[in-house]
């Protein structure tokens, strides 16, 4: 299995990555036997089809990198010392988590992976994507001076081990301003509040430990995340992609980059 596809455009390249951590379903052959066989039928936490929604990121000389393996495996949106995100009372899953976002144990019983086979994973699935991540933004500053990475993101509407309430529909994520210079996330506001849906800012997501680990705005190097809801391009049991709605999506997004890729030019 190849671990990770790195795009790129093949022409007008510009200074953006984005990343795609939790849209890969390959568990490998090696420990698949470790999973409840229902789980692993429809492994619920997937991004499903959220690379389909960036289909036009080459035309806009944007680099994308997305995992294949499955979040199950490790997560790669988690601090790999397991130091939690969030301190608020609501269910974090683990770097290698045992269960899913609704409690449910997704190993068989027994056979949860220990410190050694964490620590395994880590070097084998955690550790590669990051050095990758970072040599794509190593490649594009040293091209244009500064460089965005975008980590991109889906969940259920609705999550009751996180908060009761149905979540809004976009969520940017800047860990509380630190990951990007303020007239990026100036920007990625004004541009994702002009589309059909509700816009919330670092709640209940800041950003995971993708944005926290590699925005660096003072190394002319940011990040920022978006989560949204799976029902606002996915059909309603969320299971199926919703082609209408994908596009509606895209209405939004493609201006969007267009405006930040622009911005990034006046940046600092």
């Amino acid at each position: 299995m190849q671990l990770f596809d790195i795009t790129k455009p093949k022409r007008n390249t510009v200074p953006v990555l984005i990343s795609f951590p939790h849209s890969g379903t390959f568990i490998p052959n090696d420990i698949i036997d470790q999973y409840r066989p229902e789980a692993i039928s429809f492994i619920d936490d997937t991004d499903w089809f959220l690379p389909d929604i960036y289909s036009f990121a080459q035309d806009l000389g944007i680099t994308t990198i997305k995992a294949n393996y499955s979040r199950w495996v490790i997560d790669l949106n988690r601090n790999p010392n397991s130091t939690p995100l969030y301190n608020d009372g609501r269910l974090i899953t683990g770097l290698c988590s045992t269960t899913d976002f609704f409690g449910n144990p997704i190993y068989k019983s027994g056979m949860e992976p220990g410190t050694v086979e964490i620590e395994r994973r880590k070097e084998l699935y955690f550790k590669p994507y990051y050095e990758a991540i970072q040599r794509e933004l190593d490649e594009l500053k040293a091209q244009f001076g500064q460089v965005l990475l975008y980590d991109s993101h889906s969940i259920r509407s609705v999550v009751p081990s996180i908060q009761k309430e149905r979540f809004p529909d976009l969520i940017l994520g800047t860990a509380d301003g630190a990951s990007a210079h303020a007239q990026l996330i100036a920007t990625a506001r004004e541009w994702l509040a002009k589309g059909p849906y509700e816009l919330n800012y670092n709640h209940p997501f800041k950003g995971g430990n993708i944005t926290r680990h590699f925005g660096r705005p003072a190394e002319n190097q940011h990040a920022l995340q978006l989560e949204r809801c799976k029902d606002l391009y996915m059909k309603n049991d969320e299971k199926e992609l919703d082609h209408e709605k994908a596009e509606t999506m895209r209405g939004v997004l493609k201006p969007f980059f267009e405006n930040l890729i622009t911005q990034m030019n006046h940046v600092g």
